[in-house]
């Protein structure tokens, strides 16, 4: 079996895989232009970036490597990764009220270093969030650096009153197509 190198620098990523029994034998950190291009789509960048992400890190022989990217946008807006608390605040003020989707991508290249690429789409809705609640939740801290400034599996799960899609997905890694691009690259979970 091949070994598995993990093209992220996200703990949630690795904790994913190793919930469904993948643990990396090493993870390194890609370094892309994560810029948006002009009228780009936010499922068609979520997709290129997981590629480009997967490409960017060396595959030794007999690797594989997977990568992933989280997308969130509203409309045909694609919301930045959350560096500030500033940039925390603006996005859950203009997620507040409103339904939301969230593009997760997921990219593997194999040991013969064929590309393989799936992206899970999820309909994420927010209650309406008082400016306190707002405040209270940037100055915990959970959403900086995170995609839309948000982590679901934290605290701000207390704000969604609906999600239809792929809850792994929206954390970081869609689970079930992940399995799925790892499994036809030869890579399943060990049994013990």
């Amino acid at each position: 079996m091949p070994a598995l190198v993990l093209a992220s620098s996200s703990p949630r990523r690795r904790a994913l895989l190793e919930q469904i029994g993948l643990v990396p034998a090493r993870t390194l950190s890609p370094d892309i232009d994560e810029t948006p291009r002009r009228g780009e789509l936010p499922r068609d960048y979520a997709v290129r970036l997981a590629a480009e992400k997967a490409a960017a890190v060396p595959r030794g022989p007999g690797e594989a490597v997977i990568a992933g990217d989280t997308t969130v946008a509203a409309g045909r807006r694609i919301l930045p990764p959350a560096d500030t608390d500033d940039v925390v605040r603006q996005c859950l003020a203009l997620l507040s009220g409103r339904r939301h989707r969230v593009y997760s991508a997921v990219a593997v290249i194999d040991a013969d270093g064929r590309l393989r690429g799936r992206v899970a789409e999820s309909i994420v809705a927010f209650k309406r969030l008082s400016a306190a609640e707002i405040d209270a939740y940037v100055r915990s801290g959970e959403g900086r650096g995170k995609a839309g400034g948000y982590a679901i599996q934290g605290r701000a799960a207390a704000f969604v009153r609906f999600l239809s899609g792929s809850y792994s997905g929206v954390v970081g890694l869609p689970l079930y197509e992940a399995a799925a691009l790892l499994a036809a690259s030869g890579i399943v979970p060990s049994d013990g």
